[in-house]
């Protein structure tokens, strides 16, 4: 599995950080409450002293979306999202073990946290901007095609799998109940997003072995 960076997306945010962990022979059986209840505590320590907006993770994002030529309050990066709806709903949607552990990290680093399942990923998967005659397939089923210039996660046989960059996933690569192997994608470009892609990857890795003891994890490098 390999993941890249197209060279024109390097050269617009060279700011950007990120990390990918393959990991292999999960379930979805698994229970990862106690993990996700850590988790959750760090977002609700630091929602009590600021709103999400004023987080440097999401003022990152929101700059980059306007660079990209997108209204940062129409179109908000995935940890937004879940930081908004948290706030207001103190809750989140259960949806699948692994899904509901990244999303817990996602909320508590403040930072985009994407999980792919790879056995629908053709080829390499790549951060570019859109033709615009790629294929998405949105989760209630419709067929879309991206914005030419669009950022876009695209696999080799032009299937975008996610479109806006962070904003919003596929449901064509989403993990499921029989998914066994995922790619988690975590992207950040605020100031210290080095170190705290560092954090996020690391406690996110401790509670992976925590909830799945058997499954296997590596690092993949982005290119």
């Amino acid at each position: 599995m390999q993941f890249r960076y197209a060279p024109e997306i390097r050269s617009r945010f060279p700011q950007l950080c990120s990390r990918a962990l393959l990991v292999d022979s999960f379930d979805a059986k698994a229970d990862p409450s106690d993990e996700i209840t850590r988790l959750i505590a760090i977002a609700e320590d630091r929602l009590a002293a600021a709103s999400e907006g004023a987080f440097p993770e999401i003022q990152a994002w929101r700059r980059t979306f306007t660079a990209m030529g997108l209204k940062p309050t129409q179109y908000r990066c995935a940890s937004e999202a879940l930081l908004r709806r948290y706030r207001k709903e103190r809750t989140l949607p259960t949806l699948h073990p692994l899904i509901d552990l990244c999303n817990a990290a996602s909320l508590a680093f403040a930072i985009p946290v994407a999980v792919f399942d790879t056995g629908k990923i053709t080829g390499t998967l790549t951060v570019q901007s859109a033709h615009g005659n790629e294929i998405y397939e949105s989760f209630g089923g419709e067929i879309e095609n991206p914005e030419p210039g669009e950022t876009i996660f695209a696999d080799d046989d032009g299937r975008a799998h996610a479109r806006r960059w962070t904003n919003r996933q596929s449901g064509c690569s989403a993990v499921r109940q029989e998914t066994s192997q995922a790619l988690i994608v975590t992207e950040a470009l605020h100031d210290t997003a080095d170190k705290d892609i560092a954090a996020l990857t690391s406690s996110l890795t401790q509670a992976l072995a925590a909830v799945w003891p058997h499954a296997a994890m590596k690092e993949v490098e982005p290119l």
